[in-house]
């Protein structure tokens, strides 16, 4: 009995052409006997839409070809379902893809979308929003907003973000952090909610986080001069640094002194002056290396 499999694509991520990657998705279901099932987000109703096929063909796993946001829209569909998810990474923002390891090339991440074994991974609620990946208050997420509304991209245009982000960023907050039974207050320029390590670049920015294991860190970069910088970018995170602190955690209550950007996985979500985070574990089977 042949297996049933969704393809969900993104036409427009990444500003990527996707012809090529609905050939070789298409090509590889059909040389491994599988059923296949495409669906193109339009940006309207693609959740509806997408469950509705589950209902109709009831797959056993769902490709995407995106980037975080397609994943994250297709986990939040698939919620109350059972199924297995394949990432082939195809967007402007590939955090997720980057903290899995998953390899550069097509062929190899077909094999581990169709094929490979998966793990249980968590998501994290912020203020009724998921997160999958990396959010955070302060000046990464002025870089995103700034990013947002230049026309600029690529490297040269997230460089040129964060150079003026860092450039033309407020005064540090101060944040009141209420989590594990205690309550801390912080003087910071960024806050981290971290579900994994990297950012999408490859940058390490929680050591020690892991997706499944029921918890999130929050990583408070009370400074963020251009030597702690730099030791962050190469790959030296200074977690013994009075600058960082790391709290490991399954809830959490942030309040900041004023509103203060705020992105979830690349997309920027206002100013914010309070967040109410908590962990949902095991929120989606992701297939894996």
């Amino acid at each position: 009995m042949k297996k049933n499999i969704l393809f969900v694509v993104n036409p427009i991520s990444g500003d990527l052409d996707k012809s090529d990657v609905i050939e070789a998705v298409q090509e590889f279901a059909a040389a491994h006997h599988f059923d296949l099932e495409v669906y193109e987000t339009t940006g309207q109703h693609d959740q509806k839409e997408i469950q509705s096929i589950y209902n109709q063909y009831h797959p056993e796993r769902i490709i995407v070809a995106g980037g975080d946001g397609t994943i994250k829209m297709v986990a939040e569909a698939m919620e109350q379902f059972d199924v297995i998810i394949g990432i082939l990474p195809a967007g402007s923002a590939n955090g997720l893809s980057v903290d899995l390891n998953l390899p550069d090339t097509l062929e190899e991440n077909l094999k581990i979308a169709f094929l490979h074994h998966y793990i249980e991974m968590d998501m994290i609620s912020i203020n009724g929003k998921k997160s999958i990946h990396l959010s955070d208050i302060g000046v990464n997420a002025n870089l995103v907003k700034n990013y947002e509304e230049s026309n600029l991209r690529g490297l040269w245009g997230y460089a040129l973000q964060a150079y003026s982000a860092l450039k033309e960023s407020e005064e540090p907050f101060v944040a009141t952090i209420s989590a594990n039974n205690e309550t801390v207050e912080h003087t910071a320029r960024m806050i981290v909610i971290a579900n994994s390590q990297k950012y999408g670049t490859g940058v390490i920015i929680n050591p020690n986080g892991a997706m499944n294991d029921g918890k999130f860190e929050l990583v408070i970069l009370k400074s963020l001069d251009l030597l702690l910088i730099g030791k962050i970018i190469t790959g030296n995170m200074p977690i013994d640094s009075e600058d960082i602190v790391i709290i490991s955690t399954d809830k959490a209550m942030i309040k900041t002194d004023y509103p203060v950007n705020f992105q979830i996985d690349g997309e920027y979500c206002g100013a914010q002056s309070s967040l109410d985070i908590h962990i949902l574990h095991k929120q989606m089977k992701i297939a894996i290396p």
